[in-house]
């Protein structure tokens, strides 16, 4: 793949996660279930993830190896610091567990804490690829 077929995907993997964090804010305004708030959440997170996995060529084949690519190629090397590995990991835990466990489903407070965290995710891939807003940079 040439670099500005990259670069393309890239930006479209962070708009992607821009359109799923818009969502979920959109759900919470709503009143809408937890459940879906943190799907949205979620997907935010994987979505900035294939983003950063698409711009050093290793794209997962499954959902679980975008995370586990995260951790031994972002992580592990200290570009990204646990805590967004946490986050990640939680994101996911919690989106399983309310997507396919039927009768459990997370508290309002832990949907709302699940979108602070990949709001805070996203913009931290954001910053490692295109460098902060240019009114930061002044």
């Amino acid at each position: 793949m040439r670099e500005e077929e990259v670069d393309a995907l890239v930006r479209y993997r962070l708009e992607q996660a821009h359109a799923a964090l818009a969502d979920a804010q959109f759900l919470i305004e709503g009143h809408r279930t937890p459940q879906s708030i943190v799907n949205r959440a979620y997907y935010a997170m994987f979505y900035a993830a294939l983003a950063l996995l698409q711009k050093i060529g290793k794209v997962p084949t499954k959902r679980v190896g975008a995370i586990a690519l995260f951790d031994t190629e972002f992580v592990k090397h200290g570009i990204f610091g646990h805590e967004l590995s946490r986050d990640f990991h939680k994101a996911f835990e919690l989106r399983q567990m309310s997507d396919y466990r039927v009768l459990e489903s997370p508290s309002r407070e832990r949907a709302e804490e699940t979108c602070e965290k990949a709001a805070g995710f996203v913009e931290a891939v954001q910053r490692h690829l295109f460098g902060p807003p240019a009114c930061e940079r002044e």
